[in-house]
């Protein structure tokens, strides 16, 4: 039997027809697979990125104080705060396909992958914008197959999830240009001092040269090479069609002005100051330090950065170098709102970061404000008469307490409570204790702000029982704002990076005490800066109404004081139990307070203590305590709560029968304007 074959070229035809069907359904099923894979992708969440952004502290006048970070330096911002320029120069040069690809250039991916395997590496890349923003989000550097499959993974996710200006934006906030920073608004201000819309096409085209290789473009080492990859990213641009052949060599020609070096470091100013920000931010507004660092909130503070230099100035000035142990600290807040307008812990951060603002040392006679206000509420009058003589007093039921003037100077008479403010009369603060008790003043110093252990003993008017220099500037802002209480306030407000407002403090007033014994004590204690007073050895440094009170101890020396405008407390000591020389070391608050004082203030008016209701003011014979008539050779202006002042008139002076005259006119306002005037002048 005869076996006819099928022609050759059927068998050919029907081979081709099986393929064909092969193939599409192979392409059929891949593109349902695609499709699946696609699906299954876009299902799948994001992992979780953390991107760091940059802490800023601002000063009161928003000046910036300090740039927060640990090596990543980042502000994110939208893509119209980015000039566009620098958006054309980055897709340019780093992925030209980027608005058409959906993550990943097919073509530059092939060209790779036959490169790698010819030479037998994984040397060469080709990722694309999507994927250099996947690898810094989710993944490590490590050049395997297993990390570029997990790549162009996620690199798919990105595109299925966000757009890609959205996606552009993300890249231009995490890609890294050296110098610490992270993003284009840190890399424009690090390397040009300008906010990344600001910059030109020239600068934008350097900026997009430093991500290739951060060590390797940088226009302090290597601006050679700088140049030519700005050149090689223009000549992209031009042939992409972002930018004319004009405009390219233009660009190329424009001079580059980079911030120097040591531009970039930040200035320290207020370390102390910022420490203790960070201590408020955990321990009252509950932020951590995770938080702190890499949250990038925007942190408004109430420091005043002239004052601040001023009072840095001051302490490199007086503090001694030859004595390097000697330490002090200052702090001055505003009376009327409470903000802190400077603050120094001590003479070196870099060698002690210690804050002695908030370290307990004994006030000593500085601690005789709580204890005269208290005694003015009991009924004490400027002209309270107590004797000036060693005395040895005895409390609890036998105790006997020997307390002694500073160098064992007595009155051996009877003297005012003004005089025994002014020459900070020991045995004249232990009577008065005595006649109020200790517990009064404890309660007192409460009142004003003192939150420290108090014991309630005979010794606490002298200051025995520590407290701390923020305390003290506390409790004597609140005298200086006629008894009004303001908490002290070192931020204003806390936003987030998004620009939510998460804390947001106001002043708190509380009155604690008697704006009238305020007052009175106010003006008793100028007489502190007055001949005969503690601090009459600085009177000539200011020129402005001030009080307060100085405070020495065997370890501490101090200056508490105000104008209206200003409270400042100052300390000098050492840390451990040493004693500091009462010549030397003792002397040091009074010029510090004084010389920070008056720089401060400098450029404002001086200004009046603010009389309140309730006081009243006559002319008096210093050497009696009555009223002074017309005859009496140096009255003096002395204010009363009204009703305490002196009835009688003053005889001494007068003639033999003739009847005393009325007291001298009543002129105060005109006294301190008179004396506010001729300080202006000074």
């Amino acid at each position: 039997m005869e076996v006819i074959r099928e022609p050759s070229l059927i068998r050919w035809l029907r081979f081709t027809k099986r393929l064909l069907k092969f193939g599409f359904f192979t392409i059929l099923s891949l593109a349902f697979l695609t499709l699946l894979f696609v699906l299954y992708l876009r299902s799948q969440p994001m992992p979780a990125a953390t991107i760091n952004q940059t802490t800023t502290l601002f000063a009161a006048n928003g000046e910036v104080l300090d740039r927060i970070h640990q090596g990543e330096n980042r502000f994110v911002v939208p893509l119209d705060k980015i000039a566009p320029s620098l958006l054309q120069a980055t897709v340019a040069i780093e992925d030209k396909s980027f608005w058409d690809h959906y993550g990943f250039d097919f073509k530059r991916l092939a060209k790779v992958v036959y490169i790698d395997i010819m030479h037998m590496s994984k040397a060469q890349g080709a990722s694309t914008i999507t994927q250099q923003l996947a690898r810094n989000l989710y993944l490590t550097n490590d050049k395997t197959w297993e990390r570029k499959i997990k790549e162009a993974m996620l690199a798919v996710q990105l595109e299925l999830n966000y757009s890609k200006e959205d996606i552009l934006e993300m890249y231009m906030n995490q890609i890294y240009y050296g110098r610490s920073a992270y993003g284009a608004q840190a890399a424009a201000q690090t390397y040009f001092g300008k906010d990344a819309d600001k910059l030109t096409l020239g600068e934008s085209a350097a900026l997009a040269a430093f991500p290739k290789g951060p060590s390797i473009y940088s226009p302090y080492t290597n601006m050679d090479g700088v140049k030519a990859r700005q050149k090689l990213i223009l000549q992209a641009m031009q042939e992409q069609g972002y930018i004319t052949a004009q405009e390219a060599t233009a660009a190329y020609q424009e001079p580059l002005s980079f911030k120097k070096k040591e531009e970039q470091k930040t200035v320290r100013l207020a370390p102390y100051f910022r420490d203790y920000i960070s201590s408020l931010l955990k321990n009252k507004y509950g932020i951590d330090e995770e938080q702190f660092i890499h949250g990038g909130l925007k942190i408004y503070t109430t420091l005043d950065v002239n004052m601040q230099k001023k009072a840095e100035a001051v302490f490199a000035k007086y503090m001694p170098k030859d004595n390097p142990d000697l330490q002090a600290a200052l702090v001055a807040i505003e009376p009327d709102t409470g903000m802190i307008k400077a603050m120094v812990g001590g003479r070196d951060y870099e060698k002690s970061q210690y804050n002695r603002v908030f370290s307990r040392r004994q006030p000593g006679s500085s601690f005789k404000a709580f204890l005269y206000m208290a005694a003015l509420d009991q009924g004490f009058t400027p002209l309270t008469l107590m004797k000036s003589e060693p005395t040895v007093f005895t409390y609890d039921h036998g105790k006997q307490y020997f307390p002694s003037n500073f160098g064992d100077h007595y009155a051996h008479d009877f003297i005012t409570l003004q005089q025994a403010i002014a020459t900070s009369d020991n045995i004249y603060a232990v009577k008065t204790i005595e006649q109020l008790t200790p517990q009064t003043l404890v309660q007192e110093a409460r009142k004003l702000g003192i939150t420290s252990p108090m014991q309630a003993v005979p010794s606490l008017a002298l200051g025995t029982s520590p407290t701390t220099p923020y305390e003290m500037a506390m409790a004597y802002s609140a005298i200086a704002n006629h008894g009004e209480l303001v908490q002290p306030m070192a931020i204003l407000k806390i936003e987030d990076a998004q620009g939510n407002v998460i804390v947001e403090e106001k002043t708190t007033k509380t009155q604690v005490a008697n704006p009238v014994s305020s007052f009175l004590l106010t003006q008793m204690m100028q007489t502190v800066f007055e001949p005969g007073g503690t601090a009459y050895r600085v009177a000539n440094m200011l020129n402005r109404p001030v009080a307060g009170k100085t405070g020495s101890t065997d370890y501490d020396s101090w200056l508490n004081g105000f104008t209206p405008q200003l409270a400042t407390s100052v300390w000098v000591g050492y840390d451990e139990g040493r004693k500091i020389d009462p010549i030397k070391d003792a002397r040091l608050s009074s010029p510090i307070w004084a010389e920070f004082m008056e720089s401060a203030l400098h450029g404002q008016p001086p200004a009046a203590f603010e009389i309140p209701a309730g006081v009243t003011s006559v002319y008096i014979d210093p050497s009696n305590g009555k009223l002074a008539t017309e005859k009496c050779p140096n009255p003096k202006l002395v204010y009363f709560a009204a009703g305490t002042e002196p009835q009688d008139y003053c005889t001494e002076h007068l003639n033999g029968g003739e009847k005393p005259p009325e007291p001298a006119a009543k002129k105060e306002n005109q006294s301190l304007w008179k004396r506010v005037e001729k300080l202006w002048k000074r």
